[in-house]
């Protein structure tokens, strides 16, 4: 017997702005099913159920089309799924869904039932994660094999310092890569992506928190390859003075001439003015002396150079020479200038020497070094002060006994002073740390 088509309606009439907005669809059941319809959709649908491990006890019917399921799932989610599954098969006409959920204990405890399966996906993955760790081990220890060749990187880097940092920059390579490769064949992809990012991330923060760290990690980097001194040279850092005794990777450490030690940061160093003392043997050295504003400074001038020109300590070449520096309101203030070699004369003992030889020469010859003078007013009742009187206009009498000393004598000793170096090189051989000098000899200076 033929069943009258229906047609499926809404139980409301739309509103004019509802039907422009949205237009319904209407579905039609056929006039009948033909036969074995029934038996088809029943297969079709069991047969989805069937390969849903959890659908497996759900029961279907079917009669003119309309589909009935009865059983048992766990949650309200799994029936409403598998009601959605029957509506979707073709010619099914509705489903009457009359599963009900299992209140079972065993089939509602989800969480042991989850770690139960992922303590055994564990022990079935345990020869995989095995054989990854394996690989990203052997990967490593290739990046340590290879930067332990050290005699190739010794011929490739110009120093120790970066010779390391190579070796460094090998294994930390090896070591990652071998990481990757590892989570790579765990399937673990994801995972390593989220954690370089926020290793990026972090790395940023440290960046700017450590900036001055960094900064001087490449200054050491820089000074190491510019090598800007030597072990032992004398050397002015800015305002600090010392001798070089070593550059490490965090500092340049320096013996003052008190002998104390003194570390400088490299990136001050880098960035400071460097006077070094020791590069140029020949070192001049300069004093000034006043002369009585009366007094001929052409004559003081001649006769400073012939002294300095005598002094066995005095270099030759370049001369020795003099210049007026200032004129005050009582005097003339001459400079006078000498080399000498630093290699056979101390600078500080020639200077003191050649102060000391021109100043008694000028006053045996003559000449008056002022002193300040005081401008004193008393009452009427005291004798005014001879103010004024220069010191040529009395008779120049020797103090007995004041004997100008002979600058040529034996017991003149200009010999450099040894004591610094000898305590920077007691100090180099001695000290651990020398392993980690970063001065290389046989590289030249810049």
């Amino acid at each position: 017997m033929a069943v009258p088509s229906l047609a499926v309606l809404p139980a409301l009439e739309p509103s004019a702005d509802e039907a422009e907005a949205a237009q319904p669809v209407e579905q039609t059941i056929s006039q009948g099913q033909g036969e074995g319809d029934d038996a088809r959709i029943t297969e079709r649908i069991e047969g989805i159920f069937a390969e849903l491990p959890d659908f497996g006890t759900v029961e279907v019917e079917t009669s003119e089309g309309v589909v009935s399921l009865t059983g048992t799932l766990a949650d309200a989610e799994a029936i409403a799924r598998a009601e959605g599954i029957a509506s979707r098969v073709a010619g099914v006409v509705t489903v009457e869904n009359a599963i009900e959920r299992d209140l079972s204990v065993e089939q509602n405890l989800s969480v042991l039932g989850e770690m139960t399966g992922l303590f055994d996906s564990f022990v079935s993955g345990l020869p995989l994660f095995a054989v990854a760790v394996l690989v990203a081990l052997v990967i490593g220890a290739l990046g340590y094999l290879i930067a332990g060749l050290g005699f190739i990187w010794d011929r490739i880097a110009p120093n120790a310092f970066l010779s390391e940092l190579i070796r460094s920059a090998i294994r930390f390579a090896f070591v990652v890569g071998g990481i990757v490769i590892a989570l790579d064949m765990l399937g673990a992809g994801a995972l390593l992506g989220a954690v370089l990012g926020g290793a990026g991330v972090i790395g940023i923060a440290l960046g700017f928190a450590m900036r001055d760290t960094i900064e001087n990690y490449v200054a050491s980097v820089m000074l190491s390859l510019r090598q800007p001194f030597r072990p032992n040279d004398h050397v002015l850092i800015d305002d600090l003075e010392g001798k070089v005794i070593r550059l490490t990777s965090r500092a340049t450490v320096l013996m003052t001439l008190e002998g104390n030690h003194l570390r400088v940061p490299n990136s001050q160093v880098f960035k400071a003015v460097i006077v070094n003392f020791t590069r140029n043997p020949q070192r001049r050295f300069s004093f000034e002396l006043g002369i009585d504003a009366d007094d001929d400074p052409r004559a003081a001038m001649q006769l400073g150079g012939e002294v300095l020109q005598g002094l066995p300590f005095v270099l030759g070449e370049p001369e020795p020479a003099a210049r007026i520096n200032q004129v005050g309101d009582s005097n003339i203030v001459i400079l006078f200038l000498g080399w000498i070699d630093q290699r056979e004369a101390d600078w500080f003992k020639s200077r003191s020497l050649a102060i000391a030889a021109v100043k008694e020469a000028l006053e045996e010859a003559g000449f008056a070094l002022p002193e300040p003078i005081y401008r004193l007013r008393f009452d009427g009742r005291t004798d005014p002060l001879p103010i004024g009187r220069s010191a040529k206009d009395s008779p120049k009498t020797p103090s007995p006994g004041k004997k100008r000393a002979s600058a040529t004598s034996g017991e003149t000793d200009v010999r450099p002073e040894s004591e610094i170096s000898e305590m920077v090189e007691n100090e180099r051989q001695s000290d651990p740390e020398q392993a980690k000098d970063l001065l290389d000899p046989s590289r030249p200076v810049e």
